[in-house]
């Protein structure tokens, strides 16, 4: 047999068997470039310069980053929202290829230095003597996933936009033939009669007869129809709901409140006060007069005269002291003592302590529930978590929500909702969310199609939830019987405001007639009052904030009216005072400088415009749709 065997081995047929295995381990092993040969894998090109996936990817995971910081940790960012997201991150990398292209063309160029010099001036990354602080600077670039040479290249390429925007917005200027007659538009004051018509003052209008207000439900439908509802089954999986099955020993309790005595103990904590000079024999001057008795402001005049400082660091326990040397200093001492000076990186430091507050521990019998509480909840949500894998297994293999719930302890609401948690009668349901999970959830639900599959999201921190939906009932007009009353209420606001508007117009009719308005309002038993001098943006709350827009726009001595949610107003414009610019320099000045960041944030962006129509960009959408599922 063996023999056999190495006779095969030694044909034709063998070694060309052979090579095709090893051809085939070859390919197995490059298989995605076998399989893109061919493709563009790049996500956009900028004259003929590649932006690769991973590169947007990473753009479009910082910018999630930076809008998540911006929103709220709560907030939810949804893949909608994620691929606009993505979307913008490469359209930023695409414009900072064409500026970088645009500066390369016109002989731009960043030096080293300057880019080191920019990052030793950011705050940011000093310290408290203001110097560059290496730890700041490590902590920014791994909470932000860059390496230093990638922070570095981006900084570099924002110096190079930053050298073609100067140059673009440099030279522009606010012309006076703008700025004056803005300044003057802008400080434009006028004084007017008002006569104002609240809505409850008119009388009370005659009942209506039922095909009246039949009428007016059917011809507002808007007001008086339910919103959509959803039958929805709600299943929530979190610490709370598995607690219950969670036993701990008094074995357990002892050990862990051991591990956490620090939270059942109320550090000791003082009232500090340092001076910081960089010379000792000062230091220990400074100290002999504090503790002669100098006050600290006493000691913070000298200490600036010997080109020191002097701060109060405030209340602190131990650990926020920033160093170990002037902790251990500040809680060696006496209540009013002062310590001999101390040394560190930042110079010879001298405390006093001016309060000490004692610190206490709690003892395990006096927080025991305390301590069971915090460990239950803490392996409740180890047992939640673990419970979910089994969960989706379960809703996977076609099991309902209603079957799955309990057997792995999840509370579950059986309810029919609108959108803002509310049932039918218009009042909260109850359910096992509350606060910003259960606006995740409700927005889930009422994003569902009816049929889908139910599965397991996250609602904030630690809360898991899941839902089927079991019916989708659209918005409709309520039964009229079913709102009589709410009908009937609307009915007559509505007749009320009828009435006022026509005893608006009637007194605008009049002034247009000749009369004054205060005189028109004084035959129809109104009352007119005089309001301003007042601005385009006055807070004066004699005067309706909708009034003033409308009250700017009628020519002098004209009538003009505006409705509120109290009432109406009409408003006759009595006196137009116009503004000089040439009155208040620094008002003109600033305008013109608004007026010039205006034209110059416009200079730049047309200028951007024209870069990028003239650049060679092309974007692949398939591998765009890539960038927000890294």
């Amino acid at each position: 047999m063996l023999t056999a065997l190495r006779r095969l081995a030694g044909t034709w047929f063998a070694k060309g068997l052979f090579l095709l295995l090893v051809l085939s381990f070859a390919i197995w092993g490059i298989e995605d470039v076998v399989r893109n040969f061919g493709n563009d894998t790049a996500v956009a090109r900028v004259g003929g310069e590649r932006i690769e996936l991973p590169e947007a990817q990473n753009a479009a995971r910082r910018e999630v980053q930076r809008v998540q910081r911006q929103l709220g940790g709560n907030f939810e960012i949804n893949a909608e929202m994620s691929r606009a997201i993505a979307r913008q991150a490469v359209e930023g990398m695409v414009m900072d290829r064409v500026q970088r292209q645009e500066a390369t063309r016109l002989g731009l160029a960043v030096p080293d230095a300057a880019v080191r010099d920019y990052v030793f001036a950011i705050p940011a990354f000093q310290g408290a003597d203001g110097r560059f602080n290496r730890l700041a600077f490590d902590s920014f670039l791994r909470n932000n996933g860059l390496s230093e040479p990638g922070f570095l290249a981006l900084l570099k390429a924002d110096l190079l936009r930053q050298q073609l925007a100067g140059a673009v917005r440099s030279g522009a200027a606010g012309p006076d033939a703008l700025t004056r007659p803005l300044l003057a538009w802008e400080r434009e004051q006028r004084a007017a009669e008002i006569v104002s018509l609240p809505f409850p003052a008119a009388p009370e209008p005659a009942a209506p007869d039922e095909a009246a207000l039949v009428r007016f439900h059917e011809n507002n439908p808007d007001r008086f129809s339910a919103p959509e509802y959803r039958h929805v089954v709600l299943g929530v999986l979190s610490p709370d709901t598995v607690m219950a099955d969670v036993q701990v020993s008094d074995e357990d309790l002892r050990a862990y409140y051991q591990a956490h005595l620090g939270n059942y103990e109320k550090q000791e904590r003082r009232r500090i006060e340092q001076v910081l000079i960089g010379d000792r024999d000062k230091a220990v001057a400074l100290a002999a007069r504090w503790r002669e008795g100098a006050d600290f402001a006493a000691i913070k005049t000298a200490a600036e005269a010997e080109g020191g400082q002097a701060t109060e660091l405030g209340e602190t326990d131990r650990a926020g002291l920033p160093l170990p040397e002037l902790a251990e200093a500040a809680f060696a001492l006496p209540q009013g003592g002062v310590s001999e000076p101390v040394q560190t990186a930042f110079g010879w430091h001298v405390v006093h302590v001016s309060a000490i507050e004692a610190g206490e521990t709690r003892g395990f019998d006096a927080v025991r529930a305390e301590v069971e509480t915090a460990l239950k909840r803490e392996r409740a949500t180890d047992v939640a978590f673990e419970r979910a894998n089994q969960v989706e297994d379960a809703l996977a293999a076609g099991g309902s929500l209603s079957e799955v719930a309990p057997r792995f302890g999840l509370q579950v609401a059986d309810v029919t909702i609108d959108a803002n948690g509310r049932g039918r009668d218009g009042a909260s349901v109850a359910l096992p969310l509350s606060g910003q999970p259960l606006q995740i959830a409700l927005r889930a639900a009422f994003a569902a199609q009816q049929g889908e599959m139910p599965r397991l999201a996250e609602a904030g921190q630690v809360a898991l939830f899941a839902f089927e939906l079991k019916e989708i009932i659209p918005a409709a007009l309520r039964p009229f019987a079913e709102v009589r009353e709410q009908v009937q209420d609307a009915w007559i606001a509505a007749e009320r405001r009828r009435h006022q508007e026509e005893r608006a117009a009637a007194l605008m009719a009049a002034v247009k007639d000749g009369k004054s308005l205060a005189d028109a309002a004084r035959e129809a038993g109104l009352v007119a009052r005089r309001i301003g001098p007042v601005t385009r943006d006055s807070q004066d709350p004699n005067v309706p904030p909708e009034l003033l827009a409308p009250l700017f726009a009628t020519a002098p001595n004209a009538t003009t009216m505006a409705e509120g949610t109290l009432g109406f107003t009409v408003a006759q414009v009595t006196q137009v005072i116009a503004f000089d610019p040439a009155s208040d320099p620094l008002a003109l000045g600033r305008t013109r400088s608004a007026v010039e960041q205006a034209m110059l944030a416009d200079l730049e962006s047309q200028y951007l415009d024209a870069l990028r129509s003239r650049a060679e960009i092309t974007v692949n959408e398939p591998v765009l749709n890539q960038v927000s599922n890294p």
